[in-house]
């Protein structure tokens, strides 16, 4: 899926001064990270918005606002915000700026990426025992 450049400019115009911010492509969108970690981003005509668990709630009350599903899972602490909620300058920068604050909060060490399981046939009872025994 693509991502809207003019909201992606207007994003990175709010973060440019803002030390230790990186952007990277992600799930079809633009990422931007602080820290090494995602804290919004574009995907599509969206904000991507990580409020954190505590403020999910508060953030899926405002208008425009929907749970981030895009896997097909949704993803607490995570908000999707239609471009009506941050059409003024001061609304995405509110926006932004409290997603920033909230991945600020983390310890000061780097994000490390969760190893994925890798998919395939899992061994036998029979050749896990015969793989425990000492060799002769």
């Amino acid at each position: 899926m693509a991502y809207d450049p003019a909201l992606a400019v207007r994003v990175r115009r709010l973060v440019a001064e803002r030390p230790g911010v990186t952007e990277k492509a992600m799930f079809g969108g633009l990422a931007f990270l602080l820290g090494g970690r995602m804290f919004c981003g574009v995907l599509g005509l969206d904000l991507l918005a990580r409020v954190g668990p505590g403020r999910h709630d508060a953030a899926m009350a405002q208008d425009h606002v929907r749970i981030m599903d895009f896997t097909g899972r949704p993803m607490r602490g995570y908000v999707f915000v239609g471009p009506e909620a941050v059409s003024s300058r001061r609304d995405l920068t509110r926006w932004v700026e409290d997603c920033a604050r909230f991945v600020a909060t983390f310890p000061d060490t780097p994000a490390t990426p969760r190893k994925r399981a890798v998919a395939g046939p899992r061994p036998s009872a029979a050749s896990s025992r015969s793989a425990r025994k000492a060799p002769p």
